[in-house]
């Protein structure tokens, strides 16, 4: 759901970005259709691929850390027990019982590496996410979304409403993705709503102020 909700906010907003650039430089439709998908797409598998090859870094980098933790519990285990005690003293153990846990942590390597990972990066063992899928969803979720402010031009080739059934259409799709963020911020739907409705106003504003700018130096 959160690749889906970023992704389809990326795309509405970058591709109505360019739909008001050509609509402010008083190009045709077929101009919006050509630079709309087209920047639709290479956006799409832009996003895809860097949401991909961003969790397969982190990804490889846990797994390094993973075989340097498990190499360090055999080569300096007291060191490490050191480090468990410590964690576990922040926590609040103390005296035998502070013993007992890390004598339980320590007797069981697997157990005891995967401690490290919580106590030293946060990394919670299980918990790992399938790179290529995320990267799919977001292409998807870009894409799909993106789209929208393009089909009032596929619908209605020469139509002198095709810019203002866009604007509609984008404004609440906007709104309507912002609204599900609330599920991650812990804001109110509506206020997160109207925050992703902002930025896309001021992106189609700029977008369509900079078009009709060139356009009078051309």
């Amino acid at each position: 759901l959160r690749d889906v909700i970023y992704g389809a906010n990326d795309g509405i907003i970058t591709t109505f970005a360019v739909v008001a650039g050509v609509a402010g430089a008083a190009l045709s439709s077929s101009v919006v259709l050509i630079l709309g998908f087209a920047n639709l797409i290479a956006d799409g598998i832009s996003m895809g691929m860097s949401n991909y090859l961003g969790m397969k870094s982190q990804r490889d980098f846990e797994a390094r850390e993973r075989q340097r933790e498990e190499q360090e519990t055999e080569m300096w285990p007291e060191e490490e027990r050191d480090e468990i005690r410590r964690m576990y003293a922040l926590k609040g153990f103390t005296g035998d019982d502070l013993e007992r846990v890390v004598s339980v942590i320590s007797s069981n390597k697997k157990r005891w590496v995967d401690e490290m990972m919580i106590g030293e990066f946060g990394v919670v063992t299980g918990s790992e996410e399938t790179t290529w899928k995320h990267g799919l969803i977001k292409f998807g979720a870009f894409v799909i979304a993106g789209a929208l402010p393009l089909l009032p031009y596929v619908a209605f080739t020469e139509n002198g409403n095709n810019f203002a059934v866009s604007v509609a259409s984008t404004a609440a799709t906007l709104f309507f993705v912002g609204s599900l963020r609330s599920r991650y911020t812990k804001h109110g739907w509506f206020i997160s709503g109207l925050e992703m409705f902002g930025v896309g106003a001021v992106a189609a504003v700029a977008a369509y102020a900079v078009g009709a700018l060139i356009s009078r130096f051309l």
